[in-house]
C-alpha cells in the first residue's frame, strides 16, 4: 500500500511526545492551599474543658470571637489565665472581683493578633460555667464584666436538638 504525503505527515505528527502543562495544575493547587489556610483559622465551635458540664439549651446562632471567662468549681480563668478562686469569690461579700477586672484591662492593653483584637474590641464576654456553680458567683462575674466595660455577656451552653424540628 502506497502512503500519501498526507498520511506520512499525520504519522510524523502523532509520533511527537506530548508535553504536560504544569502551570494550570500549580494554579489549582495554589488556590486550594490558600483556601484551606484562610478557612482553617475560623473556629465555630467553642470547646468546653472536660471538667465543666455546661447546661443544655437550644441554640440558633453560632458563637462569635469573644473574651472567654471559664468558671470552674475551684478557679476562675480569663482567656486561660487563673485570676481568682471560686470558693473565695463565693465567700466574699463584695460583688466586684479585682482579678477579673485587672485581667480584662490587661487584655485591652496587650492585644496580639487579629482574633484577639476583634474579641477585645467587641467588648463582649462569653462565660463558660459549670452547671453546679452557684448563681451568686456568676452574678459577681457578670457585675465585674459590666463594670470593666464589657456589657455584652453571653453564657455558653451545650446545644441540644430543637424540640419543634422533626426529622425529615
Amino acid at each position: 500500500m502506497i502512503e500519501s504525503k498526507r498520511m506520512k505527515r499525520m504519522a510524523r505528527r502523532k509520533k511527537k511526545p506530548v508535553g504536560l502543562n504544569l502551570t494550570s495544575l500549580m494554579d489549582v493547587f495554589t488556590i486550594l492551599v490558600f483556601f484551606l489556610l484562610f478557612n482553617s483559622g475560623s473556629s465555630e465551635v467553642l470547646e468546653a474543658p472536660k471538667t465543666i458540664k455546661l447546661p443544655h439549651s437550644t441554640v440558633e446562632s453560632k458563637p462569635r470571637e469573644t473574651v472567654v471567662i471559664l468558671v470552674a468549681a475551684d478557679v476562675i480563668l480569663v482567656q486561660g489565665e487563673a485570676v481568682a478562686s471560686t470558693p473565695e469569690v463565693l465567700a466574699s461579700p463584695n460583688d466586684f472581683i479585682a482579678g477579673v477586672s485587672g485581667r480584662l484591662r490587661q487584655l485591652e492593653q496587650s492585644v496580639i493578633g487579629k482574633a484577639t483584637r476583634a474579641a477585645v474590641e467587641s467588648r463582649e464576654v462569653t462565660i463558660l460555667a459549670d452547671k453546679t456553680i452557684p448563681f451568686t458567683v456568676l452574678k459577681k462575674v457578670m457585675t465585674t464584666c459590666t463594670g470593666a466595660g464589657y456589657g455584652k455577656i453571653s453564657l455558653a451552653v451545650s446545644q441540644k436538638p430543637s424540640p419543634n424540628r422533626g426529622d425529615i
